[in-house]
């Protein structure tokens, strides 16, 4: 299991402090609360990659389960609009037991499809982390690790459980992997280096 989970999505900013609208995602409840951590991805340039949540209050929109939300290093407008469709992750251990119940989004199980490659096999699971978010698939090139990205996931069929990629070839030849038993299956810090994760920067 690792360390990160998906929990909320930056839909846009609110007000020239910083201040963002926050929603909850695939099918969760709002899950932030003040003085939890998150990490912002995918990563933005000039943008910082972690948060700590200052304020939750009343977001005022249509859309349910949002809250507007401050963060410790987002303090400006110009910050909020680039983290705008960003991802937040927050620490399991931050989490309530039992917050995954309702995600809609494991796609485990589903087929993984490349127009160029055709069938990569096996949805396995679907790794968050700080680097950026990635499907995991197993298939007869082993476990390749796809990010989950918009420039490759082209679409998802989830009435036939399929996802569509468009994967460079040498992404393709990079990310392939043995398939290892769960003990030998690498850490997260070695997901996130691997990733152009590098080591988290000392924010103290």
């Amino acid at each position: 299991m690792y360390a990160w989970a998906r929990v909320a999505e930056i839909i846009k900013p609110k007000n020239l402090e910083g201040g963002l609208v926050v929603g909850g995602c695939d099918g969760l409840p709002f899950l932030l609360r003040e003085g939890m951590e998150v990490a912002f991805v995918p990563p933005q340039t000039d943008c910082p990659r972690f948060g700590r949540v200052v304020s939750v209050g009343p977001a005022r929109e249509a859309r349910a389960s949002t809250r507007l939300v401050s963060f410790d290093s987002v303090r400006d407008i110009a910050v909020a609009e680039a983290l705008s469709g960003c991802s937040c992750l927050a620490r399991r251990g931050d989490l309530p037991d039992g917050f995954e119940d309702g995600r809609k989004d494991s796609y485990c199980g589903f087929r993984l499809v490349d127009e160029v490659f055709g069938s990569l096999g096996t949805v396995d699971e679907v790794i968050d982390n700080p680097g950026q978010r990635l499907i995991s698939v197993v298939g007869e090139r082993g476990r390749v690790l796809i990010p989950f990205v918009d420039e490759f996931v082209r679409g998802i069929d989830e009435d036939a459980e399929c996802i569509s990629t468009a994967i460079p070839a040498g992404l393709l030849a990079l990310a392939a992997e043995p398939v290892a038993p769960p003990a030998a299956r690498a850490s997260e810090s070695d997901l996130y280096a691997a990733n152009g994760g590098g080591e988290r920067p000392n924010e103290d």
